[in-house]
């Protein structure tokens, strides 16, 4: 019999640590650790190891040190697991391992998976068959086979923001999900990309949730609907969710909430949308217009995702919270900016203006604006109201440097923000990192944003 040998680590990680700042000439990672890569972000350097165990990856661990280009401080993000006792010799060859994957193997390797031991992990098929399945190096026995085809494309329509604004028209009305109150003109066919390949709305940055009978579904991923079915909704949300998602790393940053964000679009039959955080989970309602048909709604609500992912707890304050909501609406506009046009009938400041086609009367419908003239002396203690003085704020500037710019000042600089920020706080963090980003001049201009709000004196 084929002698063998037991190993005990103790992980003093735990599952996964909080970031800790320590000084960039700390010593170096602690043994058990290999480099994997080093990237560079706007701001600071990201070195990633993999925890190994006897020489030997453990899956699903991860430490990550990040350092400030400017300062030199280092934040640690530790992801180590823990592994306990494991016999590190294996029971059964990689060629035994090989029989149990679910097409023709292409290699075994040894590796840890916490709570299982020593298992192999095996390659098999090609293309849209690409399969990983991980097998007990001591039984034999089949743990877990799941397909590693990420990025299958599919064909959808959608709204784009919305039909009052593609279509110019704010008479439109909602008329019971009627096909009849939407002209086919509002509608645009769309790549759904970094779909999972289930035939099902899941994918690398978006994921609909709920009973899988009231989820749509083709297994050749076509989700060519019209508003009167349901599906509709899930196909426009999964995506203006992955659309947000992309652009975000096209900025540059790749760790913004870079997951597949939950969303349902079934059970709140109210006209009302919200982000759970305990559940990581967005829920777009059903009353008057379905919210989820109007995307400004979808990239308001992912907004709060945003800052959570960013800032866990974010919004814990009376101004916090008020920052989430103005981050919100603005998200949505410069969002929306890509597809929508900014003329005198649906201005970009107005935001989700088909949702508040039911109940608004005046036009343009707007849930609220970016553009109003709030200031800290106009504030009422309610989130959403002084959102717009927040709004304003990053909405100025936007007017001063355009999209891709104002995005990458506001997203780098939410991620130096406390849960409990206040106006100021924020607002001060966003000079700095104008500053940082792009120099004296740009970051007077973002103090020019604030002062005219009453935020910075």
């Amino acid at each position: 019999m084929r002698s063998r040998r037991l190993v005990a680590v103790a992980c003093t990680a735990g599952v996964v640590l909080s970031l800790l700042t320590v000084n960039a000439q700390a010593a170096a990672p602690q043994e058990g650790l290999r480099l994997l890569t080093v990237k560079d972000s706007l701001t600071a350097t990201h070195t990633w190891y993999e925890q190994t165990f006897d020489g030997k990856p453990v899956l699903g661990a991860y430490y990550v040190e990040h350092v400030d280009k400017a300062t030199g401080v280092k934040t640690v993000d530790d992801g180590r697991l823990a592994v306990g006792s494991v016999d590190v010799t294996p029971a059964v060859t990689a060629e035994d391992a090989k029989t149990k994957s679910a097409g023709a193997p292409q290699g075994a390797e040894l590796k840890v998976l916490p709570g299982a031991g020593l298992v192999y992990e095996v390659t098999s098929g090609e293309g849209k068959e690409l399969k990983r399945t991980l097998v007990h190096a001591e039984t034999g026995a089949v743990v877990k086979t799941e397909s590693l085809v990420k990025f299958a494309e599919g064909t959808g329509k959608v709204f784009s923001p919305n039909p009052v604004v593609s279509q110019q028209n704010e008479s439109l009305k909602d008329n019971n999900d009627a096909d009849s109150a939407v002209p086919a003109a509002a509608y645009k066919s769309v790549t759904l990309s970094d779909l999972d390949g289930s035939g099902y709305l899941k994918g690398k940055y978006a994921q609909l949730t709920g009973a899988k009978s009231k989820l749509a579904y083709n297994k050749n991923n076509k989700f060519e609907y019209t508003r009167h079915n349901p599906f509709f909704e899930q196909v426009n949300v999964y995506w203006g969710v992955t659309e947000a998602q992309k652009y975000i790393q096209s900025l540059g940053f790749t760790n913004i909430n870079n997951e597949a964000q939950k969303i349902t679009t079934l059970g709140e039959t109210a006209d009302n949308s919200y982000y759970t955080p305990s559940k990581d989970l967005i829920t777009f309602g059903t009353g008057g217009v379905d919210d989820a048909e109007d995307l400004e709604v979808v990239w308001h609500e992912l907004g709060h995702a945003i800052q959570d992912a960013q800032v866990p707890g974010f919004g814990s304050s009376d101004e916090g919270g008020a920052i989430g909501e103005g981050f919100g609406d603005w998200w949505a506009m410069i969002m929306a900016s890509r597809d929508s046009k900014d003329t005198a009938t649906t201005p970009y400041a107005c935001v989700m203006d088909w949702d508040s086609t039911s109940y608004t009367t005046t036009t343009p419908h707007c849930i609220r604006r970016t553009d109003t003239n709030k200031t800290i002396a106009d504030k009422t203690g309610e989130v959403h109201d002084d959102g717009e003085i927040w709004s304003r704020a990053l909405f100025d500037i936007y007017k001063k440097f355009g999209r891709e710019k104002s995005a990458k000042i506001v997203l780098e600089a939410q991620f130096s923000y406390s849960p409990s920020t206040s106006f100021t706080a924020a607002a001060n963090a966003t000079v700095a990192t104008a500053q940082k980003l792009y120099g004296d001049a740009d970051a007077a201009a973002v103090t020019s944003a604030f002062k005219a709000r009453g935020i910075i004196k």
